[in-house]
This record gives C-alpha cells, sequence and structure tokens, in this order.
C-alpha cells in the first residue's frame, strides 16, 4: 500500500527510460516552468533555455533538445515544485543553487520585462533551494546589467 501510494505522488521512475539525469530534468524544468509562468512562452525564452541548458551540461544541440522535449514533458505533469527543487537541493552546493535562480532570472527576463507571477515563482523556488532574497536578488541585478535592461521594465 504504500509502495503504492509513493509511486502515486513520485510517479513511477521505471515507467518510462529517461535520457538524461533528474538533475538535468529538473533544472530544466524549473527553467520551463519560469518562462510558462506569465502564460507567454515565447522563442526568446525557448532560445534561453536551450543556451542556458547546452551551456551547463555541455550538451549537443541535439541532445539540448531531447532535454527540452523531456523536461517539458516533465514539467507538463507535474503540478508541484518539490521532486525538482529537492533533487538540486541535495545535488548542489550554494553557490550553484544561486547559479540556478541566476539562469531562471536570465530566462524570465528574455523578453525584458518581469511578471509578478515570474517574480513570485523565482521568490518560491530561491526559498525552497535555500537561495537567501539578497542572493537571489543580487543575481537578478546581474541579469538585468547584463541584459541592458532599463529600470523602468524591472516589474
Amino acid at each position: 500500500m504504500i509502495d503504492r501510494l509513493k509511486s502515486f505522488l513520485l510517479g513511477n521512475p521505471e515507467s518510462a527510460p529517461r535520457e538524461f539525469g533528474d538533475l538535468q530534468v529538473a533544472v530544466v524544468a524549473l527553467l520551463i516552468r519560469a518562462a510558462t509562468s506569465d502564460a507567454r512562452f515565447g522563442e526568446d525564452e525557448r532560445e534561453t533555455i536551450r543556451r542556458i541548458a547546452a551551456d551547463s551540461f555541455g550538451l549537443t544541440p541535439e541532445a539540448v533538445l531531447s532535454l527540452v522535449k523531456e523536461a517539458e514533458g516533465e514539467e507538463a505533469e507535474t503540478l508541484d515544485l518539490h521532486r525538482w527543487t529537492q533533487a538540486i537541493k541535495r545535488a548542489y552546493s550554494e553557490e550553484e543553487r544561486v547559479g540556478v535562480i541566476e539562469k531562471m532570472w536570465e530566462v524570465v527576463y528574455a523578453d525584458g520585462v518581469l511578471d509578478d507571477y515570474e517574480a513570485n515563482l523565482l521568490r518560491r523556488i530561491a526559498g525552497l533551494i535555500y537561495v537567501p532574497d539578497r542572493e537571489s536578488g543580487q543575481a537578478r541585478q546581474r541579469v538585468i546589467a547584463r541584459r541592458g535592461i532599463p529600470p523602468r521594465k524591472q516589474g
């Protein structure tokens, strides 16, 4: 009975063969969740996610497309963030977790505008992976500076 409940809540990891590790899927799924939280998932956001996945995991363009497809499937089936944030929290150092938050800021600012839903999601995820508000804010400022976003578009 407990095994069935765990399988229902966590999903059955043996149900479908996976090409990528939990951590890779978790990071990209969170990037996708960030991109879709404002109900717009444009090409700028998609390209940013592909670039981040390639840079972060050293993947070929073909592998990036496969990883994004796998993560999109997971993101569409998963309502909560727990599984992904737990994988990141367990595997990454604080510096690496701040890096994940910075990557998420990069995705939400891909269109040059921060939506309230996006900001809320980033605050929640930062808390779940134990990234202090100050560190998240500094990561956000680095992204804003890198992208040259004018102050009026910061949200």
